[in-house]
């Protein structure tokens, strides 16, 4: 049995994600932004072993749910899949910086920092983080003209420049990244193509598998098979810009 903590747990893949696992009697932590949210979490998957809260937006309460997971017994893997979708308009937190980009860039980030260090990490990516900016320029929005489509294929690379950075220097942990395909949830509206039942069961069995295709570190998956992903996600100087950024911004440092 394998305990695991999914962000962003109470709807849509996370959701199903969880439920998959507990039902194959792992022990999941689920994470909400709130406590009205997450008792629709626990609802949603009963069995679960508990749940964590936060804003993933704010950088103090990303910091306190790291708080609260730290809190708890050690975790095997952290399924990192909390998001906000590609039609977002420019909102600013009180931080000062782009919701999407606090959501699904900066907070990952975070909480790899600071959640001690479980044997796996799993971040959720899309296609679409082929067409993201590996340039690393303005991450904030602050010169560029908002566009939500890019700011999302932004964030995507991010997620994989995250989990390969991690991976090349946690020797100890398996770090991957994966896509669950454009599938009809709340993000990815009622016409999306790919199967919805297969959407949640490359993280989970990247989380918990003994397989030898899932115990790898530094690799891209799509259907729990690996995939190429953008060539420019593997270049240690990206991946050091990245890390640098995040800490400028956020204060805090990933440990080497």
């Amino acid at each position: 049995m394998s305990r695991i903590l999914i962000t962003g747990s109470a709807d849509g893949l996370g959701k199903m994600a969880a439920q998959l696992l507990v039902a194959e009697g792992h022990e999941v932590v689920l994470h909400a932004r709130n406590e009205r949210r997450a008792e629709e979490a626990m609802a949603a998957v009963p069995g679960a072993a508990g749940a964590v809260t936060g804003d993933l937006s704010v950088i103090a309460e990303t910091v306190d749910v790291a708080r609260q997971v730290n809190a708890l017994d050690d975790l095997d893997a952290v399924i990192h899949n909390a998001a906000v979708g590609y039609r977002e308009r420019l909102i600013r937190t009180p931080d000062g910086l782009p919701h999407l980009f606090a959501v699904n860039s900066l907070a990952p980030y975070i909480l790899t920092c600071l959640i001690r260090k479980p044997l796996r990490l799993v971040y959720i990516s899309s296609g679409l983080h082929t067409q993201g900016d590996a340039s690393l320029e303005d991450l904030v929005w602050r010169d560029r003209v908002w566009n939500g489509f890019a700011a999302y294929s932004d964030s995507k690379l991010h997620d994989v420049i995250l989990a390969f950075a991690v991976a090349a220097r946690w020797q100890d942990v398996l770090s991957n990244a994966m896509e669950p395909g454009w599938v009809a949830t709340r993000m990815g509206g009622p016409g999306a193509p790919d199967s919805l039942e297969e959407a949640p069961r490359t993280q989970a069995w990247l989380a918990v598998s003994n397989d030898p295709a899932a115990m790898v570190s530094g690799e891209y998956f799509y259907h729990m098979k690996q995939r190429r992903p953008l060539a420019d996600a593997r270049k240690a100087e990206i991946q050091d810009r990245f890390l640098e950024e995040c800490r400028r911004i956020s204060g805090i440092a990933l440990p080497e």
